[in-house]
């Protein structure tokens, strides 16, 4: 039962840890305004050419227009194809993107593979067998096969590049911290261990049958390197929340209330309460130099 009460506490601690990073974020003060243009949330006709809200006259006293299919679009440009990246750093985007690529097709295969879990569980074949099936559980079969192969091929080979590539890069390897080389092994470690798996073990069989303990709270049957992949993967996902690699629940924020952010600052206006309330703060903490302090007291 080992393994099991394992994989429960490392899903529990990463959706917590998540969860409190998600609420340390929502209530960050307001941050400063950047009203770089073109903002994804303005209508279609002012984005073409970087125009906003602010050039019509009295803008004020008139209903504002907000595009949220223009900022779901971009969002889902910047996390499925790390635009930014691409189009700043291309060929780091090179290294970068296979796997966070591979980390998106692990999470489509999880879901895959609990949905052929449940397919099992309700007495239904799960794989491909000499008799006619359902065109459902063949899909599910292929499917769960494609993404995690892929998956755990990118995620490998992509945390190598990248590790090697800040080893290797000057410039890369003055900024980088030791916590950084340790997060990339870390997943290197973990994803190389799956690759070993589905190498040496049934690793669709393995994985379902892994879902399918969860489910029923049942031992779960491993042998030592799924084992020890599924240990690397719970170690991983404690970990992540708590360092520089949980931007999946940062980016949001980063984009759509600090670059993004052009809301007016109108009388009575959220806006207005969130800057009333940073002018009235008083810093609590002294700083070592003589006149911070009495500028401090002076405020």
């Amino acid at each position: 039962m080992f393994l099991t009460v394992f994989m429960y506490f490392s899903v529990a601690a990463f959706v917590l840890g998540s969860i409190k990073r998600f609420r340390e974020l929502v209530g960050i003060p307001l941050p400063m305004r950047w009203e770089l243009y073109p903002v994804p949330g303005e209508p279609a006709k002012k984005r073409r050419y970087g125009g906003s809200y602010l050039e019509e006259a009295e803008w004020w006293n008139k209903s504002r227009r907000v595009s949220y299919a223009g900022i779901l679009l971009e969002m889902l440009k910047e996390i499925l194809l790390m635009k930014s990246l691409f189009i700043n750093q291309r060929f780091h985007w090179l290294f970068s993107y296979p796997m966070h690529a591979g980390i998106f097709l692990l999470f489509i295969y999880s879901l895959l593979l609990l949905t052929g879990a449940l397919t099992k569980l309700a007495w239904l074949p799960a794989a491909p067998v000499k008799s006619p099936v359902s065109a459902w559980t063949v899909l599910i079969y292929y499917a769960s096969s494609f993404c995690g192969a892929a998956g755990i091929a990118l995620v490998t080979t992509g945390s190598a590049f990248l590790l090697l590539r800040r080893v290797l890069n000057i410039t890369l390897r003055t900024y980088t911290r030791a916590q950084e080389y340790f997060n990339l092994l870390f997943i290197f470690a973990t994803a190389a261990s799956g690759l070993l798996a589905w190498y040496k073990e049934p690793f669709w069989e393995g994985g379902r049958d892994v879902m399918i303990a969860l489910l029923s709270f049942a031992p779960v049957q491993a042998g030592p390197v799924m084992a020890l992949h599924l240990i690397l993967l719970g170690a991983l996902l404690m970990y992540i929340p708590w360092t520089t690699m949980n931007h999946y629940v940062a980016k949001f924020f980063i984009y759509h209330r600090v670059l993004w952010d052009n809301e007016p600052n109108l009388r009575g206006s959220r806006t207005e309460e969130a800057v009333q309330e940073l002018l009235s703060y008083r810093p609590k903490d002294t700083w070592s130099a003589p006149h911070a302090n009495k500028d401090i007291d002076q405020a």
